[in-house]
């Protein structure tokens, strides 16, 4: 067994009794990819914001019949997320990458008690990048929980 296949069997993680295979991703259906989706979530989104972090949030039953390449929204759709990180955190891609992961890795833990329905884009702040990632935790805790897309959410930590 070479090196890199003994670190992908490492990276193997049971959440929700589904297999993960790449510990830096999300998991395909939670994934926001599309500008189009990104837009709207933009325009017609809620926003919420923190010291580090900005949450724009709209539900899958508000948002318009723009996107041709989804079938029809439900609500019980998984919830997408996105996360938008420009050049102004920092000019490196090492650290704008650094904090992309730090952040998914958060999701990936909230993942289970994030409501269905929802399209999230988390917009990284310039202050972010002396975060760590309990911060980055804590905080997107705190988002999530004032767009009440958390369910079972009673005024302590989840997590």
């Amino acid at each position: 067994m070479s090196v890199w296949q003994y670190i992908r069997n490492l990276q193997k993680i049971l959440i929700g009794g589904k297999i993960l295979e790449n510990l830096t991703m999300l998991p395909d259906e939670s994934r926001l990819r599309h500008h189009k989706d990104f837009s709207a979530v933009y325009q017609k989104g809620i926003r919420k914001n923190t010291s580090h972090l900005s949450l724009r949030a709209l539900r899958h039953m508000q948002q318009p019949q723009l996107i041709e390449h989804s079938d029809q929204l439900y609500p019980d759709r998984p919830t997408r997320i996105g996360i938008s990180i420009s050049k102004k955190v920092n000019k490196g891609a090492v650290v704008r990458n650094r904090i992309k992961r730090q952040i998914r890795a958060a999701l990936r833990q909230m993942l289970p008690y994030i409501s269905k329905g929802w399209d999230l884009v988390i917009v990284v702040k310039p202050t972010a990048k002396q975060c760590n990632y309990y911060e980055f935790l804590q905080q997107l805790e705190k988002l999530l929980a004032q767009v009440e897309v958390l369910h079972g959410y009673s005024r302590g930590s989840l997590l």
